[in-house]
């Protein structure tokens, strides 16, 4: 079921999940078409969401 996988608002596609090497705790989730990125701090219970401009 397609109802709770988060999508990029740009073009609609499903976030992938990117291996961050850095910092294991942080989960940062992307659009295939790198419209769109959210990460997730847990240390903070916080999402931060970035719209890149090309």
């Amino acid at each position: 079921m397609d109802f709770f996988k988060e999508k990029c608002p740009v073009c609609n596609q499903i976030l992938k999940v990117k291996n961050n090497p850095s910092c294991k705790s942080i989960i940062i989730k992307s659009c295939p078409e790198d419209h769109y990125e959210k990460e997730f701090h847990p240390a903070f219970e916080t999402y931060i969401e970035c719209h890149k401009v090309s």
